[in-house]
C-alpha cells in the first residue's frame, strides 16, 4: 500500500515494532550517549563509564540491554569485554539526530546579527 505523499510502501507491523523498540532503547539519554561514544570507537565498560559519567554497574546494564537488542556487539580481549557498534545504519541515525540537534542548539546560542542603523 503506497503512502499518500509518494511511492513509499508502508512497512510491516513487525518492522514498525522493531524500529519502535530500537528507538525506545535510544530514548534513554544514557544509552544514547553510550551508542554515540561507541560510534566514535570501541571501548570497554570502564572506559565508557568514564566517558559518559555513569556508574560502572549502570553502564554495564545499559550495555546488556543494547546488546540484547542487537544495537551493540562485544568481543573478548583477554579479560576485558570490548563493545562496539557494528551497524552502520544505527551509527548514521544517531550521528544525524545528534548532529542536527547540536547545530540547532548552537544556532540558538549565537547572537543575533546586528542591523546597521539600529
Amino acid at each position: 500500500m503506497a503512502a499518500d505523499g509518494g511511492d513509499f510502501e508502508d512497512p510491516s507491523a513487525e518492522v514498525l515494532a522493531e524500529a519502535a523498540a530500537a528507538f525506545g532503547l535510544l530514548a534513554s539519554s544514557a544509552r544514547l550517549h553510550i551508542v554515540w561514544a561507541l560510534a566514535q570507537g570501541e571501548s570497554d565498560v570502564t572506559g565508557l563509564a568514564e566517558r559518559v559519567g555513569g556508574a560502572l554497574p549502570a553502564v554495564s546494564q545499559h550495555l546488556t540491554k543494547l546488546k540484547l537488542a542487537g544495537l551493540v556487539r562485544s568481543r573478548r580481549e583477554g579479560r576485558r569485554q570490548v563493545y562496539f557498534v557494528d551497524d552502520t545504519d544505527i551509527v548514521t541515525v544517531v550521528r544525524l539526530m545528534v548532529g542536527q540537534l547540536t547545530d540547532r542548539a548552537e544556532q540558538n546560542r549565537a547572537p543575533a546579527p546586528r542591523v546597521r542603523g539600529l
